[in-house]
């Protein structure tokens, strides 16, 4: 109990997120994948080993949708791609690469103020600002990349990724 009591004030007094694993990392790190943890959608890549970049656009639009261009992806597995993310919006926007399930387990902390993103699969930029993400498809599958910021993703701002 003593232990418990420690490790929960430890992390109130740091300001650790409650549930900075939901997007599938514990620990912070760059966008830039500075490890080679495997999730579902894959892992982060090589820059040396990138096949292609893709260009993603984030942006709200004049009937308020928000959106990503182009709103889906497809990709081989195997290939790693680097993500190209720009915001012409002029709200804070968030690329996020993962399952739909995934996403919406961390839109819920997102909600709650309780997850921050520091992982290889996110990247949060301010209007005007680019960044990247790159990303090995290891595994096949569908997935998702979304802007979990609360009420973007609800606005439209997420898309379907198909790895073959």
């Amino acid at each position: 109990m003593k232990k418990l009591f420690l490790s929960a004030a430890l992390a109130a007094l740091t300001g650790a997120p409650v549930l900075a694993g939901v997007s599938g990392h514990g620990e912070g790190h760059s966008a830039h994948g500075s490890h080679g943890e495997q999730m579902a959608a894959g892992m982060p890549g090589n820059r040396s080993k990138v096949s292609r970049t893709v260009k993603v656009i984030m942006k709200e639009t004049e009937d308020g949708e928000m959106i990503f261009t182009p709103s889906a992806m497809e990709f081989k597995q195997g290939e790693t791609i680097r993500f190209m993310v720009v915001n012409k919006g002029e709200l804070d926007h968030e690329f996020v690469l993962d399952t739909s399930e995934r996403n919406a387990l961390h839109k819920e902390a997102m909600a709650g103020g309780m997850e921050q993103h520091n992982t290889p699969n996110a990247v949060t930029l301010e209007p005007g600002k680019r960044g990247e993400v790159i990303w090995n498809f290891s595994n096949g599958g569908t997935f998702e990349f979304a802007c979990l910021i609360p009420g973007h993703y609800e606005s439209g701002m997420y898309g379907q990724v198909a790895v073959q």
